[in-house]
């Protein structure tokens, strides 16, 4: 015979059950509060590294965009919000065409935070910072160019 289906068994495991959350709820009652002063401490307050606050494109060593154009990134992106106009050059020692990049938009009200963009990026051209003060008043001064 099973103790959780008898009349006593049940009034037991109930009890034991309620104790475990009373237990849990003194717990955490009794742990000292911490109230974060959010406008007054932003010198000192910590951000998880995880956090993904703003996309920025990375430079390579000689101070240029490490993105190739491929489009990965915002084919990848489910809201659409990274933009990619490129323009086909051609290379005057080897004669081949190649594709350069002309603009890189993205728009910051639409990103969902995803990091899809960031994941598929074949030469880790762009990442997220940790940026996060990111309210105006305009609509239009969340989209931003990111190559320079």
């Amino acid at each position: 015979m099973d103790f959780k289906k008898t009349y006593i068994g049940r009034v037991i495991y109930s009890l034991v059950s309620l104790t475990t959350g009373l237990k849990t709820t003194l717990i955490e009652f009794f742990t000292p509060k911490v109230t974060e002063q959010y406008p007054e401490n932003r010198k000192t307050q910590h951000i998880s590294e995880r956090h993904r606050a703003m996309l920025y494109m990375s430079l390579d060593e000689n101070g240029n965009n490490k993105c190739i154009a491929c489009g990965l990134c915002a084919n990848t992106c489910p809201n659409g919000t990274i933009t990619i106009k490129t323009k086909m050059v051609t290379d005057e020692e080897t004669g081949k065409s190649k594709k350069v990049l002309e603009e890189y938009t993205y728009d910051l009200g639409c990103c969902m935070f995803c990091q899809l963009c960031v994941n598929v990026c074949p030469k880790d051209a762009i990442a997220f910072n940790n940026k996060y003060e990111n309210a105006v008043f305009d609509r239009s001064k969340l989209v931003i160019k990111l190559n320079k």
